[in-house]
């Protein structure tokens, strides 16, 4: 019986743990999103999403604007790996928080 209590007590900190960083980082990716934005909107740089995800269209967007091309680059990869880190993070919420859902009852 304590080795149940014990799993029960790792996945609600994992969970409570998984959520922290969920927020930590999407706090942290924010800032560094945002502020490669000011820069790109202060060059008057104008792209929609889908010229953002599509490697293609992207390219497009920076042979209209080659002096922002890093910083375009840099935006589309940040935003990229936020979204991804939030969806690792939230599947594993979701899983672990699955796994003490069932083992509660």
């Amino acid at each position: 019986m304590p080795y149940f209590y014990r799993m029960v007590q790792v996945l609600l900190f994992a969970v409570i743990g998984l959520f922290a960083a969920m927020l930590f980082l999407q706090f942290y990716f924010r800032v560094r999103v945002l502020g490669v934005y000011r820069s790109l909107v202060r060059q008057r740089v104008q792209f929609g999403a889908l010229e953002i995800f599509d490697r293609q269209k992207r390219m497009a967007v920076q042979e209209r604007y080659p002096a922002a091309s890093g910083e375009i680059d840099l935006f589309a990869r940040h935003l990229r790996y936020s979204m991804r880190m939030a969806s690792i993070l939230l599947a594993l919420i979701t899983a672990f928080g699955a796994l003490l859902m069932y083992t509660r009852s």
